[in-house]
């Protein structure tokens, strides 16, 4: 477990995160259980982002963050903004997902062009995403940062993007505080023409890893990492979303294919 040492600044989206220096010596993006999309949405960080990293898929480190009573007290900007009221972020054990990098030195963006998403390394995997979001019912648009590996060739400085995949908190969605698998809505970036996706055979990879990896032990193991406090103490609730999550697994294929047949139309390259 690490403690956080010190706030650096508020960071966008509903959940109200902060960007926080922890005891290893990285910078995390913790959303505090008091957040105003509920807590139970630290589940859903947890558990999608370490089922993501069992298939493989380019996700940052996560880790279960405390933040003392002490360091909030010390740190007015440590706040949730509410419609009538601004309350303190509470303490306790929150989510961590790592930033990837040095914030003074890193940038990141949420968007790049298409000429400059052709060049990112790993835009195949995109595909892997997909197949995560099919799986997890996720029921929110696919977030990604792009961040850029400078490196020297030649005497000349040359820019190499890479992607990473964040924010699952609606990935088995806990709407009004209850988990659920609903409705699949996943929505497919614009861009989804330029992953190179030629077939069933683009996602293989990663229906094979669902497949073999992500046993019904694995997901308990899992779950049990999870805080009590973020789920209420209802592990009944937990246990039921695990197993939905097992039992769904052989209906990704199908759903990819309906989403091939979108009316978007968004594998051109389909053989």
């Amino acid at each position: 477990m690490l403690q956080a040492l010190e706030q650096i600044r508020r960071m966008r989206g509903g959940a109200q995160s902060h960007l926080m220096r922890c005891s290893d010596g990285y910078y995390y993006v913790v959303k505090f259980q008091n957040n105003p999309q509920h807590r139970r949405i630290l589940v859903n960080e947890m558990l999608g982002t370490k089922l993501a990293a069992r298939l493989g898929l380019p996700t940052v480190p996560v880790a279960i963050v405390e933040v003392s009573e002490e360091l909030i007290r010390l740190t007015p900007e440590l706040a949730m903004e509410l419609p009538r009221t601004r309350i303190a972020c509470q303490p306790g054990l929150q989510f961590g997902a790592r930033y990837p990098g040095d914030p003074r030195q890193v940038t990141l963006h949420d968007f790049l062009p298409d000429e400059q998403l052709r060049e990112v390394e790993n835009l195949h995997e995109f595909a892997g995403m997909l197949v995560f979001d099919k799986w997890t019912c996720n029921t929110n648009g696919r977030q990604t940062v792009f961040f850029d590996e400078r490196k020297v060739e030649r005497d000349e400085a040359t820019v190499r993007y890479k992607t990473r995949m964040i924010d699952q908190g609606f990935a088995s969605t806990p709407g009004n505080g209850i988990f659920r698998m609903r409705r699949c809505a996943a929505c497919m970036p614009a861009t989804a023409s330029i992953w190179g996706v030629t077939g069933m055979e683009s996602f293989a990879p990663w229906l094979e890893l669902l497949e073999k990896r992500l046993s019904e032990r694995m997901l308990d193991e899992i779950g049990r990492e999870i805080p009590p406090a973020w789920y209420e103490d209802d592990y009944d609730a937990l246990v039921r979303l695990l197993e939905q999550l097992h039992r769904r697994r052989p209906r990704v294929p199908d759903l990819i294919l309906e989403a091939k047949k979108s009316s978007r139309q968004p594998f051109p390259n389909w053989m």
